[in-house]
């Protein structure tokens, strides 16, 4: 399906669009076109009360995908296909051939994506440029090459590789039940200093960068174009959660050369991104960014602990003349805090965490001792703590009663409806949308195309 992105809604929201119409036909008594809404919607979601509004879906055999499936030409002759893979594949059309940015994570989704790029232009792929070496952004490669294909990434592309490799992260939820546990890739040209490519009539030029979320970030500039290939620099995650990487001073460092490029448009490596993270909001952006790095270095020099700087909600004065910074600021805000904290402090916390370690056992134990050793102590808890929306405690309570009583079916029930709130709560945050779905075992239906 050939898109453009949308004008007049809101990105994000098609689902809460369709929920919205439901109540409205249902109070008009349109019954049949009520129940039609509810099925665009994500039919039992809606049914069932959970307050679903974004696009997103998630499930064991896909993954999660930010968007429904659809081509969205995002420049001239710039198509990305977003919705097909956890990540989007760009395509640039050249007088020479069509330049790849990324291939999502197996071959069957770049396949998926390749065929409805083949509506609009039947050039062989020239080259393909991989932005850094995750996952979602390599796997499904095999599928984009043909004779004479070059494969170009960054120079610390290896050792990136090596991290993913390693690195033990929940794949069935995330990235769907084909994607493998381990990659192997040579590209055939390294970069490791800012160098031009051309393509025909395009220039590329290509720029390593130690960027926000890993060292082997690649930056893809089309000069005649204005338009900038991001990858994942701007992922507000500061690196996958789950893996030793982010840099708060990279990111910094690439958005000032970003800048000196002066792009017209900037190209993410997944959709929300795209929308969010403009190039009129990268000079706040930054100053904010850099303000909040500041003071929880500050924060942490003189000894406090992680949840007061969190509770500090850091949000700069600076942002009330950038309201579109503001969201992307916020994105990223209490990640930074967490990954600087974490790559600041060693395994003692200034709390004590870390200093003695003890099992959900043995903290269920001492609980249960607490409340008299009563099972409804545990219920009572963390169905109070659910009604207060403090879903995270009520989990916490859930799982450590049911660690002392593992064949209450109460609190196997508190513990859904924690989650439940979770996923509801976090929608809007992918990553922890995706490890809650997983841990309650629980599809998110997919929005509405």
């Amino acid at each position: 399906m050939l898109a453009s992105p949308p004008s007049a809604f809101p990105p994000g929201f098609r689902r809460g669009a369709w929920r919205g119409l439901a109540r409205a036909y249902a109070t008009l008594g349109r019954t049949a076109d009520a129940e039609n809404a509810r099925r665009e919607a994500g039919g039992d979601t809606v049914v069932r009360g959970s307050l679903f509004l974004t696009d997103g879906s998630v499930n064991a055999t896909d993954g999660y995908r930010f968007v429904p499936p659809e081509l969205v030409e995002v420049a001239p002759h710039i198509y990305s296909a977003r919705g097909y893979d956890f990540a989007d594949i760009s395509f640039i059309v050249t007088s020479e051939g069509v330049v790849a940015v990324d291939a999502g994570t197996t071959e069957e989704t770049a396949s998926a994506a390749l065929a409805a790029f083949r509506k609009v232009s039947a050039s062989p792929i020239r080259a393909v440029i991989v932005t850094h070496a995750h996952w979602d952004h390599i796997g499904g490669l095999p599928a984009l090459l043909g004779p004479g294909t070059q494969v170009i990434a960054q120079a610390r592309f290896a050792d990136e590789l090596a991290k993913v490799n390693e690195a033990s992260v929940p794949f069935r939820f995330f990235f769907g039940a084909k994607a493998r546990k381990s990659y192997a890739l040579a590209p055939d040209i390294l970069v490791d200093h800012p160098e031009t490519l051309t393509f025909g009539d395009t220039q590329v030029v290509l720029a390593p960068v130690h960027g926000g979320e890993t060292d082997d970030a690649l930056l893809a500039f089309l000069p005649g174009r204005g338009v900038l290939f991001v990858g994942d620099v701007f992922m507000p995650y500061f690196g996958a959660p789950f893996v030793a990487e982010g840099s708060v001073d990279g990111l910094l460092a690439a958005i000032d050369l970003i800048r000196s490029y002066s792009p017209s448009l900037l190209v993410h490596g997944h959709a929300p991104l795209t929308e969010n993270f403009t190039v009129a909001t990268l000079k706040p952006l930054r100053d904010a960014l850099a303000m909040a790095r500041n003071a929880t270095l500050a924060g942490m020099h003189a000894g406090r602990t992680l949840p007061e700087i969190l509770g500090e909600n850091l949000l700069p004065e600076s942002l009330a003349a950038s309201p579109n910074a503001v969201l992307p600021y916020l994105l990223m805000r209490d990640n930074l805090i967490k990954r600087l904290f974490s790559q600041r402090t060693g395994y003692w916390k200034p709390d004590g965490e870390g200093m003695e370690v003890y099992s959900p056992a043995e903290l269920a134990a001492a609980v249960n001792l607490v409340g008299g050793g009563r099972e409804e102590s545990f219920v009572e808890a963390a169905r109070n703590l659910t009604l207060r929306g403090d879903f995270g405690m009520s989990l916490e309570i859930a799982r450590l009663g049911l660690s002392a009583h593992p064949e209450s079916h109460a609190l196997a029930e508190a513990r859904r409806k924690a989650l439940e709130g979770l996923r509801v709560q976090n929608q809007f945050d992918p990553f922890k949308l995706i490890v809650y779905s997983e841990m309650q075992n629980e599809p998110l239906p997919a929005a509405p195309p």
